[in-house]
């Protein structure tokens, strides 16, 4: 089998950290922290489901501002100059570290990159900007342009749309196995980021690799 001509990746879990917003104000926050930065994002990934099956589309940054008030509710409760901060703070999450060299390397290979995300696209233009990465990504597709969220066909249909190739001829990579999931189902040859060591799920519509971490992608 021929090698991949287009890589993507998804952004949030997988280039971005995505509890690295909570993570900046755990002093300010306490023992709640770990809780409130779990809960926003299962909240925001539930919200995403939730909008697509209903077709009721909001963007993603209304939904993660929705996701943060549920979760400080349930957390206590959060002052206004907080959530603001921490809203503020999801704009410009960190980079993990494996990201940029990842990236570099399948640039220097001829490789086109893309981040294929439910992220609104200012947001993941934010975010991309203040990590740095803005050089190594030749495409930026936000599932905005199709108004449903993944694991929807239509958000990776997005991908064959910009790049004008067929779907075994794109690299998914993840680090979320729902995501994984739908995008093998979609076709794509597929890469599992389990950065957090988790067990594997959804037996059939298994990963083609699985990594932990972007390091050993080009390998």
């Amino acid at each position: 089998m021929s090698a991949p001509q287009v890589y993507v990746f998804d952004a949030y879990g997988t280039l971005f950290d995505v509890h690295s917003a909570v993570a900046r104000h755990r002093d300010a926050l306490g023992e709640r922290a770990d809780k409130l930065s779990d809960l926003w994002r299962t909240k925001q990934l539930e919200y995403t489901w939730t909008r697509s099956l209903m077709g009721s589309y909001r963007d993603f940054r209304t939904l993660t501002v929705e996701a943060l008030d549920y979760a400080g509710a349930r957390c206590g409760g959060l002052r206004a100059d907080m959530r603001s901060e921490l809203l503020a703070a999801y704009e410009t999450l960190d980079a993990f570290p494996d990201a940029a060299p990842a990236l570099a390397s399948l640039k220097a290979r001829g490789c086109a990159t893309a981040i294929l995300s439910n992220g609104s696209p200012a947001m993941l233009d934010n975010a991309v900007r203040s990590a740095g990465l803005a050089g190594l990504i030749d495409a930026c597709l936000s599932v905005d342009a199709a108004k449903i969220y993944k694991t929807a066909p239509q958000a990776y249909q997005l991908t064959l749309d910009r790049f004008g190739v067929k779907p075994g001829e794109v690299s998914f990579q993840s680090s979320n196995r729902w995501d994984i999931a739908g995008a093998a189902r979609f076709g794509f040859r597929t890469v599992w980021i389990n950065r957090s060591g988790l067990p594997d799920e959804y037996s059939d519509l298994a990963a083609d690799r699985i990594l932990p971490s972007l390091a050993g992608l080009e390998a």
